[in-house]
């Protein structure tokens, strides 16, 4: 629910998807004031419309929400620092399986929302799913949503469904342009049946995991849509793109590895599920 006239976002981390969701907001300048932390400071260069803070003390002081866009690895040492620090901000968490659970256990009693936007966020075409923690409210979601707006579509999902997200929306991009790639297809002109036929595969997946009709269809057709886009729009090949989405040890490597083996996108999703919930296991 919208109270302030300007709402103050701190992005905390900015790499590809930190990046992303800055300028996105940054260019709702009559809405948002975003001040970003970035260890690197050579990355600033590349900002535009966005402020930076030199430390996170400074960057705490100065925003009302913040937006956590760091590995999963690098999670725990930056909850450890944040902790006393947050007061009544909204937390929101795009990291791959950390659990609302595992930041409020670091944190306490904090608001946190965790998100799951992927890629095609590049083009405002991002599916993204949402769920909250135990002690946000309904208008924490709804900011949350409107903020994830920006950047595509969104859906609200039971936290319980978040590593199976990160499997289908979170890596299918990768799935595809993996399949876009050794499928010999041209990107700026993909047959509607080889369309369909990534949205049946994806779909069938998104199953496997859990999602029930209504959600799999969804996720599938948009995240199959907007890679798509993605490739036509910013004219990469889909093995930049699929190289872009593939983070060492991450959950879209452990899929591709059983697609190189030969697998299906069900047993791909499994394994990228796997790796989510491991990464989960911490603390």
């Amino acid at each position: 629910m919208k109270v302030n006239l300007l709402y103050k976002i701190g992005i905390i981390g900015f790499g590809n998807m930190g990046s992303v969701i800055a300028h996105k907001l940054a260019a709702q300048a009559s809405e948002y004031e975003v001040r970003v932390f970035e260890k690197d400071k050579s990355k600033a260069i590349k900002a535009k419309g966005v402020s930076f803070s030199e430390d996170i003390s400074d960057l705490m002081l100065k925003v009302d929400t913040v937006i956590l866009a760091i590995k999963p690895q690098d999670f725990d040492r930056l909850l450890k620092e944040l902790k006393g620090r947050i007061l009544n901000k909204l937390v929101i968490s795009i990291a791959a399986g950390i659990s609302t659970e595992h930041v409020e256990k670091l944190l306490g009693n904090v608001r946190v929302i965790r998100a799951m936007p992927n890629i095609a966020a590049r083009i405002a075409e991002s599916v993204t799913c949402l769920s909250k923690g135990n002690f946000a409210n309904d208008d924490d979601l709804e900011f949350s949503k409107e903020i994830f707006n920006c950047l595509g579509t969104v859906r609200n999902i039971n936290e319980d469904m978040m590593n199976a997200a990160t499997a289908i929306s979170g890596s299918g991009p990768g799935y595809i342009f993996y399949f876009i790639e050794n499928s010999a297809l041209d990107p700026d002109n993909i047959p509607e049946h080889a369309r369909h036929d990534m949205m049946r595969r994806l779909e069938k997946a998104a199953e496997v995991l859990g999602f029930n009709t209504e959600d799999a269809a969804f996720l599938a057709a948009n995240t199959v849509n907007a890679s798509i886009s993605l490739l036509k729009s910013t004219k990469s090949t889909p093995e930049e793109l699929r190289l872009q989405v593939t983070s060492k040890g991450g959950t879209t490597e452990a899929g591709l590895e059983v697609l190189r083996k030969g697998g299906s996108w069900g047993e791909a999703a499994q394994a990228a599920f796997k790796r989510a919930q491991d990464l989960a296991k911490r603390g």
